[in-house]
């Protein structure tokens, strides 16, 4: 069967994996309170998943500032590293493979969820827009809002923030993951660097495209330093629009996508890191990322590529034919079929996910979809 070469094993890093098919990173916000502390319940959702060849968790804040929903864990304090290891000693009762990916939204935030309501930090204290968060509003409870108005970060602030991310690698080594990956995608804090958009900074982290890819190269340099490159990898969601409408994203999709990523690419390609992981646009009807891309992220990076965004089977089997990726996500059917791996192999029918049990909440629709039962 042609599915058959999803289930081939591959090597990433260190690591051999005994499949191409991942599961990755989605934000569930199930995290204990008070603390954003992982918990039993996270850990039975990750342990349900491990069919997967390697698994990516939810975003994790890096720090308090970094946390841009409610209920999404973090990994600084010492009662998040504890709770992390429930997660990561069930996968690895499992033999399975799981990285911690390392957040931070930057100005994607609110005030409700900063530390004493200040505002975001951000590298230019320019508003997220076209974009909502969720705050809690009461017990159990939550609401959409919009991004408060940010401050810039001061030079200094930047670099102590390279520190905060090399950290929190060490503490998610501590905690038992496998590796880290670096979210800078979704225009997110390192997004908000690179894109020029967001920068209209002054100093070396702003204004030509090498300065804005400083803050990137200093933090996957300083993570590398910390747990070895090999164990590292980043996260980019490039988007090359076909019109107008279609170029809102976040507020930051580049005037020129094709060169900035590839300029991006190759600062990973000169730290050695084990993987590019890329997200593609997946709302209905959005634009496959160009072939001319496909192939320049190939030439420019000698790593394990990665590729997730309404991803079908018949797309992640053409991108893989091609020699563009080497592996794939498959985010929302993961959500309702903790088996899909054995369900993509069998051909079986798939649960369809409940969009109302994404965020926050209990086991409902979490941890209760069922596997295949004939």
């Amino acid at each position: 069967m042609i599915v058959d070469k999803l289930f081939e094993s591959v090597q990433l890093g260190p690591y051999t994996l005994p499949n191409r098919i991942f599961l990755p990173p989605m934000t569930r916000s199930r995290s204990g309170q008070p603390g954003d502390v992982p918990n039993a319940l996270m850990g039975e959702y990750f342990t349900q998943r491990t069919g997967a060849g390697f698994m990516v968790t939810e975003g994790t804040q890096i720090e308090p500032r970094g946390q841009g929903y409610a209920w999404t864990p973090g990994i600084y304090s010492k009662e998040q590293i504890e709770g992390w290891k429930l997660v990561t000693s069930a996968v690895h009762n499992k033999g399975s493979i799981i990285f911690a990916q390392l957040w931070h939204v930057g100005r994607v935030s609110h005030t409700s969820l900063q530390p004493n309501e200040s505002a975001p930090v951000a590298p230019s204290a320019i508003r997220a827009d076209t974009v909502k968060v969720f705050i809690e509003t009461g017990p159990g409870e939550g609401a959409l809002a919009d991004p408060s108005e940010p401050r810039a970060l001061e030079t200094n602030e930047v670099k102590e923030l390279v520190n905060l991310y090399a950290q929190a690698a060490r503490n998610a080594i501590e905690a038992g993951f496998d590796g880290i990956e670096l979210h800078c995608a979704n225009g997110y804090l390192i997004n908000q660097f690179i894109s020029e958009h967001s920068n209209k900074r002054t100093d070396e982290y702003g204004g030509s495209l090498e300065n804005r890819l400083r803050f990137l190269r200093e933090v996957v340099v300083a993570v590398s330093n910390v747990i070895g490159s090999q164990r590292v990898g980043v996260r980019f969601a490039p988007l090359f629009a076909s019109t107008e409408e279609e170029r809102v994203y976040l507020g930051l999709v580049e005037s020129d996508p094709f060169n900035t990523y590839v300029e991006a690419i190759k600062v990973l390609e000169d730290a050695n890191i084990a993987y590019l992981s890329l997200a593609e646009a997946d709302w209905d009807n959005a634009p496959d990322l160009p072939d001319d891309f496909y192939r320049a992220a190939r030439e420019h990076f000698s790593g394990r590529i990665l590729y997730a965004g309404a991803y079908t089977i018949e797309k992640a089997l053409r991108v893989l034919e091609n020699g563009y990726g080497d592996m794939f996500g498959f985010g929302r059917p993961f959500i309702a079929n903790p088996d899909l791996p054995e369900r993509i192999r069998n051909g079986w029918l798939l649960n369809k996910v409940d969009p109302s049990s994404m965020y926050g909440g209990t086991e409902v629709g979490y941890t209760d979809y069922p596997e295949y039962c004939e």
